[in-house]
């Protein structure tokens, strides 16, 4: 049985994600965030007391976008994976990793500086000038998303489900707003997939019963 373990809306959401979308079974254990101060059971898993934290049998990751390549390597019949021999495999590990390397970088910074430093340490200035950032490097799928549904391969994949975490990210930060229309049409797509839906319940329902708050750390205050 694979484990994850999670945060609301954390980066471990893309690996719950993928799983919803695999359909495969796997037992959800939430933390509060930041896991490191409130899981003390974590850092035996993973030293960092940092989610995701993702065991299949042996298999033990901690790195959101290697796992979803690893699910959607693993499970090829779902269609989230491309192969090497595809000529959109250049353009899936681009945007696998864009979401993840590019896109929750600067939103980091305006979470720590906007929310998660006592008030005293807070930066607008930082908070503004990393959620510019961030908007700026969309600039990358606007024109993309302006001939194409999804990213790559003419189909959803794992690397949507990457980008696609980023922009959730990026609503529970009040940024939602400012993504222009192409941006703002696809992430109403990725928003109405099944399996988003039920990564939304999932991780509230596991956190409801586990004794963990179902509301977002990162939500905008």
């Amino acid at each position: 049985m694979i484990r994850l373990h999670h945060c609301v809306s954390a980066r471990s959401f893309c690996p719950l994600w993928m799983l919803e979308e695999l359909g495969l079974p796997y037992e959800l254990i939430l933390h509060d965030f930041p896991p490191r101060v409130h899981g003390e059971a974590l850092l035996a898993i993973n030293p960092l007391g940092t989610v995701p934290a993702f065991l299949d049998g042996e298999v033990c990751m901690t790195e959101s976008a290697a796992i979803c390549q690893y699910l959607a390597a693993r499970h090829p019949e779902a269609g989230l994976d491309v192969t090497c021999q595809d000529p959109a495999y250049g353009d899936y590990l681009n945007f696998l990793h864009f979401g993840e390397a590019t896109l929750t970088f600067p939103q980091t910074l305006v979470l720590r500086y906007g929310q998660f430093e006592p008030p005293e340490r807070r930066l607008p200035q930082v908070v503004e000038d990393y959620s510019r950032w961030f908007l700026s490097r969309l600039r990358t799928l606007e024109p993309r998303l302006a001939t194409r549904r999804w990213l790559c391969a003419e189909r959803f994949t794992a690397a949507d489900v990457s980008v696609g975490y980023a922009l959730l990210l990026a609503s529970h930060l009040g940024l939602e707003e400012r993504f222009k229309p192409n941006v703002r049409d696809y992430w109403a797509r990725l928003q109405a997939r099944e399996a988003f839906r039920r990564t939304l319940e999932a991780q509230h329902d596991a956190a409801v019963a586990q004794g963990v708050s179902p509301t977002a750390a990162m939500a905008l205050r």
